[in-house]
């Protein structure tokens, strides 16, 4: 399988979020850039999530219906196209890290996803079940892994 090339402006691939992109900061969603994104891609699903949180995987961001020829997306924007389904927080929009104070620095996988056709999910759709819908349909994956520590 392809690989789609994911990187940021705002931080490399593991190391710390800066505390803008966090609740606690502006809660702004961060810049994101992408290459390689193959023929046949009818959209693009972004998702990221928090394995490190105490009740589990935790949702920040799902974005749906991405289109497929931009190539990233700036600070606080939604990428062309998407369509903000609701995080862990319960709002359709990006939440921001807010681990517990004095956890050990979590790790937030932006994971963008190219997909030949629109994906169905269902309502309140966690990050397992954007894992099930995805898993046997894309045509390619990129992942980047941010840290970040209160």
């Amino acid at each position: 399988m392809a690989g789609i090339g994911l990187s940021s402006a705002a931080f490399s691939d593991h190391t710390l979020i800066p505390e803008r992109y966090a609740r606690t900061g502006e809660n702004l969603s961060p810049p994101l850039t992408w290459t390689g994104v193959p023929d046949g891609t009818a959209e693009l699903l972004l998702l990221c999530e928090d394995p490190d949180a105490p009740a589990g995987t935790f949702v920040h961001w799902l974005v749906t219906g991405i289109d497929p020829v931009d190539g990233g997306v700036a600070p606080g924007q939604v990428p062309r196209g998407g369509t903000e389904h609701a995080n862990g927080f319960g709002q359709a929009r990006w939440g921001g890290p807010q681990p517990p104070v004095g956890d050990e620095a979590h790790r937030y996988f932006f994971r963008l996803y190219a997909l030949p056709a629109p994906v169905e999910l269902p309502g309140g759709a966690g990050a397992d079940d954007v894992h099930r819908a995805v898993d046997h349909l894309r045509l390619a994956s990129g992942t980047l892994v941010g840290l970040f520590q209160r």
